[in-house]
């Protein structure tokens, strides 16, 4: 059973009053992954937001390099304990922006996006401070993606020569 407690231990949560917490608790459940399991694709229905409690999880998005090479998968962020993905769930049109899989035996705490977004739309106070959450979910991604472009740029000039 998900507690108030167990989610206040996120820094995802930080600043959420008890009550706002309880309510989220209820809609909350735990799930485990084994090393290697794909939890979702580029492109799936966002069904769910997960918060990881144990283990790593790795974002992939699939780089292009023409039309007679397979596509290449790219990491473009690591999810840790204490760290939130998913964030597709809760932002239209509901549908996963990356790929994510276990590097490791993973355990999360996942909320279903159907109730999630119910909840939200109910609470206009709780689905603001939500929505700053995810805000700040969708900018780290963002700079990590960054960092990585700016990477990728910087060898392919050093390669042409």
């Amino acid at each position: 059973m998900i507690t108030a407690d167990l989610l206040k231990q996120f820094a995802f949560f930080k600043g959420f009053s008890e009550g706002e917490l309880s309510k989220l608790a209820e809609i909350a459940a735990e799930e485990s992954y084994k090393a290697g399991f794909q939890v979702y694709k580029k492109g799936d229905p966002a069904s769910k937001l997960y918060l990881l409690q144990e283990g790593k999880i790795v974002m992939l998005m699939d780089s292009y390099m023409g039309p007679h090479r397979p596509p290449m998968q790219v990491t473009v962020d690591l999810v840790t304990k204490g760290e939130a993905m998913g964030w597709s769930a809760v932002v239209e049109p509901y549908l996963y922006t990356l790929g994510a899989r276990c590097m490791d035996d993973s355990k999360a705490i996942v909320f279903d996006a159907e109730k999630l977004r119910n909840l939200l739309n109910k609470d206009s106070s709780l689905g603001y401070k939500f929505t700053q959450a995810v805000a700040k979910v969708i900018a780290t991604r963002l700079t990590h993606t960054q960092i990585i472009l700016v990477g990728e740029r910087g060898l392919s000039v050093l390669t042409e020569y």
